[in-house]
């Protein structure tokens, strides 16, 4: 280095001038060399941050590439993600307008024109339930059925006694509004709502087996005021009085086999023995 050939040169221009003395000579050859040795850890050091910027600009590129990678991917979960959503709400309306009710189709088209016929009866596709106007089906108050009902009855008993239908039990469930049994000629026979629903139940019940149901098909219900459909005004509400239908799956039933009378022979008698002891 020059300043190096400087500090080298520097003893013989001392000499040409004139004497130096050695403690001044070995004081600025002593900074020459810490100097040197400065010099030299300070390019080492240099040579090292280099190669760690290096490593790191490496570093560096290799993370903005797996981002890169990562955004790429991201984007097509997105995608897929979109196309599974739009898959499912396509589905959905599908089965939306599919509006299949509990009940075989044959069974459900006899049940909807036997409401279309009636103007007392009501059928719920999509529960499988039909319901009678108790205004429309009974007097006030009272548990016989009027012509009309009975008619309509009848026409369902054939529906359910179809093939179809067999494999369904009946369950009847009676209810009324929230006004109170006032008349006393009603309150002797039906003494709360309770009763009247349940005996009215009964009475819709009775009519589909006189009309040929099977007994053990058929089960009641009455839960009075109890569970309504819609708010009660001051004269209650015809919209909860109303008898209910409900078809479900027919359990498993065990058969019971009549009585075989048999024929008791009387052994001969046989002369007491005296039991030992």
């Amino acid at each position: 280095m020059p300043r190096r050939r400087l500090l080298l040169l520097a003893p013989i221009a001392l000499s040409a001038v004139g004497c130096v003395p050695q403690e001044k000579y070995d004081d600025l050859l002593n900074a020459y060399r810490a100097e040197e040795r400065q010099v030299v850890q300070s390019q080492a050091e240099l040579d090292a941050m280099r190669q760690n910027e290096s490593m790191l600009r490496g570093q560096l590129q290799k993370a903005v590439t797996d981002l890169d990678r990562a955004m790429s991917q991201l984007e097509d979960q997105n995608g897929e993600i979109s196309q599974l959503r739009d898959d499912f709400e396509a589905m959905l309306e599908t089965v939306s307008g599919l509006d299949a009710g509990p009940l075989p189709a044959d069974l459900n088209a006899a049940l909807v024109r036997l409401a279309s016929q009636n103007d007392l009866l009501e059928f719920d596709e999509r529960t499988g339930m039909l319901r009678f106007s108790s205004d429309l089906t009974f007097d006030l108050g009272s548990t016989t059925l009027n012509p009309a009902a009975k008619q309509a009855i009848g026409a369902l008993a054939g529906i359910l006694e179809t093939e179809d239908a067999l494999a369904f039990e009946i369950r009847v469930v009676g209810h009324t509004d929230n006004m109170p049994i006032s008349r006393p000629e009603t309150r002797a026979k039906h003494p709360t709502n309770m009763h009247l629903s349940t005996h009215r139940a009964i009475a819709v019940r009775d009519a589909l087996v006189d009309d040929g149901i099977a007994p053990n098909r058929v089960q009641v219900a009455g839960y009075g005021e109890f569970r309504p459909v819609a708010e009660n005004g001051k004269r209650g509400s015809a919209t909860n009085r109303r008898v209910e239908i409900f078809l479900t799956p027919m359990p498993a039933i065990v058969e019971i086999v009549d009585a075989v009378s048999v024929e008791v022979v009387e052994s001969p008698a046989v002369e007491e023995v005296e039991p030992l002891k």
